[in-house]
């Protein structure tokens, strides 16, 4: 169950993807219960489809909210009973779906994959609930039979404000897609850039819960030092336009997808991920795959991977100053940006998606004899 599925473009639908491919290849049956997407979309992977009713989410473009459903969930899991069910969302569509498997006791593995928590500051519904958000969210996933996170670190964050049975679950990625191999020169010189000009990538939803107006200052002081470089953002959101404005000398290169996305990572040669919501940031391993150097804040996944000065240079949270002057020395640098995004590539070369599908697997068959233990 996901309030958020493909084509919607974002983590949680790349994590969901992934770990739906792998299931589907070791031979299970998927059923899926979701939000009515704005054009007729059925997923193939799935054996069973539901879609609900939705609203828009105010100010977060292209996302709906699915509407309550117990009728038609309790309904379907009458008649096709599933073994175990994954809540990735905990929307009104969530909670629903969990109060019906909790009544008819089917077994519930939850996902913490968004920091609702962090959202709420920047978009006005979830800033008025702000003061609900964090226990409602407590409540909700300690309904479930255990929590999946994924690092360390949010499990023990979680853990130390009261929540149950908190597992890791862990990110993978895709080393054959993103790789130096798929670096372009002519794409570069679609940016004004030859060998030797530095480029900092973006890649991300633009908007404030990224921290759009770090990213802004960092390029500007970036360029400052180096006025050759070129700077490119991958993604769209409503904070677009602000950033045309801001930076009208950097490429806006929308949404892209499969190898052209691989191809403008590995086409650049410094990553810059200023975010501070995110529970892992795929975008990080994407880019260190690919061979950039990364500045990033020391937290999720870019906390767990990056040694720093040798994969990149990570800031305290606490301080976006720090965070501008990681890439500034960077882009100052190129010899050693250069070393750092080899090193980095071969730091995750190991972070294949199928072992994370098999430790999802094992959870499931977790929550299940936990179950039947009951």
């Amino acid at each position: 169950m996901s309030e958020t599925w493909a084509p919607e473009i974002n983590g949680v639908t790349h994590t969901l993807g992934h770990l739906s491919r792998h299931l589907k290849a070791r031979g299970m049956s998927l059923q899926l219960i979701r939000p009515r997407p704005r054009s007729t979309h059925h997923d193939a992977l799935m054996s069973e489809e539901l879609q609900v009713g939705a609203i828009p989410i105010p100010d977060y473009d292209g996302v709906s909210m699915g509407f309550p459903a117990p009728r038609k969930v309790a309904g379907l899991w009458r008649t096709h009973r599933p073994d175990v069910i994954y809540i990735a969302t905990e929307g009104p569509l969530g909670l629903s779906a969990l109060n019906q498997a909790r009544r008819l006791g089917i077994p519930v593995i939850s996902g913490f994959h968004t920091n609702f928590d962090q959202y709420s500051r920047h978009y006005i519904m979830l800033k008025v609930l702000s003061p609900l958000v964090r226990p409602f969210l407590r409540r909700f996933h300690n309904r479930s039979t255990m929590t999946l996170v994924p690092t360390k670190a949010q499990a023990d964050n979680l853990t130390q404000y009261g929540y149950d049975n908190v597992k890791v679950l862990s990110r993978g990625l895709d080393c054959e897609r993103f790789s130096p191999r798929q670096r372009d020169a002519s794409l570069r010189a679609q940016w004004g850039a030859d060998d030797d000009t530095p480029v900092a990538l973006h890649v991300g939803r633009l908007a404030a819960e990224k921290n759009v107006l770090l990213l802004i200052d960092t390029l500007e002081a970036m360029r400052e030092r180096q006025p050759d470089l070129k700077a490119v953002l991958v993604g769209d959101g409503p904070q677009r336009a602000l950033l045309e404005k801001r930076l009208p000398w950097a490429h806006f290169a929308g949404f892209q997808r499969d190898q052209a996305l691989a191809r403008h990572y590995a086409s650049a040669d410094i990553f810059l991920f200023p975010s501070l919501s995110e529970t892992f940031g795929n975008v990080v391993t994407e880019a260190m795959a690919s061979g950039l150097a990364v500045a990033a804040f020391d937290y999720a996944a870019a906390g767990e991977l990056i040694c720093e000065d040798i994969h990149g240079k990570l800031a305290a949270t606490d301080r976006p100053a720090q965070f501008i002057e990681a890439a500034v020395a960077l882009c100052e640098d190129m010899a050693s940006a250069r070393e750092m995004g080899r090193a980095a590539c071969e730091r995750v070369h190991t972070l294949g998606w199928p072992k994370i599908g098999d430790a999802f697997i094992d959870y499931l068959l977790q929550a299940q004899e936990v179950n039947d233990g009951r």
